[in-house]
């Protein structure tokens, strides 16, 4: 009994021993109820038909587990004796630990029973918005059960909050005037969510980027552009710039300007028009409202004009091609040659 009675760092061996059970005690209970929860309770909310039994096993075990590690150091470090001052840090420690674990189990929960509300009211509706708010509005949940945990955290050890949040006020309007762009993008966001310009998976045309929209955030727009880049766009350019919508576009104009030599004879322009219009016309593609005209005398062609429009379900960059490589393919059938820049040199004088 000796040997335990024996100092070391101010404790006994025995108060040292007494304390380490307490905290290996603490780690085999956190991992005994990891698995029992994991198990055992996984087993029985399979069971029923409800999501949110679940959702609630499968976010509380480990916070739990966790719990019964920092209770088991607390109930160590008690037999231990280190002065007032370190005992006081310790109950600090302590107090904030358990907060913050509290804090993350909170935020586990509502992050996963807000998502699983957010997914089921968006399967019952046909709007696109509940799909587009849910990423924010989620985060936005974490972020603020965070904050109450922290300053619950902060509280709770002590510190005087009332006065730390006056301070972190004056703090917040010197970091407003630093950080306006960041809010302005947070604007820009939610200007888009409300106006809704364009949603995920539409393609767009904004400050010289177009793309399809592949992910709407509160204060970044991602879209993948046409060359294949992900390019990420702050939300205060929708605001400020002239967005234009692809997608929301009945129909895409196009206008196709062609030139024939000039040996060419009236009839044959006249065959030229009535074969690009039937191009045209019988394309899939194609709106039935196409106007092609003998658009006048170039300076070395004579030129054909056609307007037509690209229906929302046909792509807009494939469809042209495939109407030019046809009056490509009928205008050398037909004998009709394609103009191109030509010059005439005249040399005077004889040659010695």
């Amino acid at each position: 009994m000796e040997f335990l009675e024996q100092d070391f760092l101010g404790n006994s061996l025995g108060q040292w021993g007494i304390a380490l059970a307490w905290a290996l005690g603490g780690i085999v209970l956190g991992k005994l109820i990891y698995l029992w929860i994991s198990k055992r309770m996984r087993r029985m909310a399979a069971k029923s038909a409800s999501q949110l039994d679940d959702l609630i096993v499968d976010k509380v075990e480990q916070p739990l587990a966790l719990a019964m590690v920092l209770f088991g150091f607390w109930f160590g470090y008690d037999h231990l004796h280190f002065g007032a001052e370190a005992d006081e840090f310790m109950e600090h420690v302590f107090s904030i630990a358990v907060a913050l674990d509290v804090t993350w189990m909170a935020a586990r929960l509502v992050d996963s029973l807000f998502g699983n509300l957010l997914t089921n009211a968006g399967e019952k509706s046909d709007s696109t918005m509940i799909a587009q708010l849910a990423p924010i509005l989620r985060k936005t949940s974490r972020s603020t059960v965070w904050a109450l945990g922290i300053i619950m955290a902060m509280n709770n050890a002590g510190y005087d909050v009332a006065a730390l949040l006056a301070g972190v006020g004056i703090g917040g309007l010197a970091l407003g005037l630093a950080a306006k762009d960041f809010v302005a993008n947070i604007f820009g966001g939610i200007t888009v969510f409300v106006d809704k310009p364009f949603v995920v998976g539409d393609r767009v045309q904004v400050a010289g980027v177009d793309g399809i929209v592949v992910e709407i955030g509160i204060r970044s727009t991602r879209i993948n552009t046409l060359a294949g880049r992900l390019v990420t766009i702050p939300n205060h350019k929708f605001t400020d710039s002239v967005v234009e919508n692809v997608s929301a576009e009945p129909t895409r104009k196009i206008r196709l300007e062609l030139g024939l030599t000039y040996d060419t004879s009236p009839e044959q322009v006249e065959e030229a028009l009535a074969i690009l219009r039937e191009i045209v016309e019988k394309h899939v593609g194609t709106k039935d409202d196409t106007i092609i005209w003998f658009s006048g005398f170039g300076d070395f062609a004579l030129n054909i004009s056609a307007i037509y429009y690209v229906v929302k379900e046909a792509d807009v960059c494939l469809t042209p091609g495939a109407v030019n490589i046809e009056v490509l393919r009928r205008f050398n059938s037909a004998g009709l040659n394609f103009a191109f820049p030509t010059h005439t040199l005249i040399h005077e004088g004889t040659p010695k």
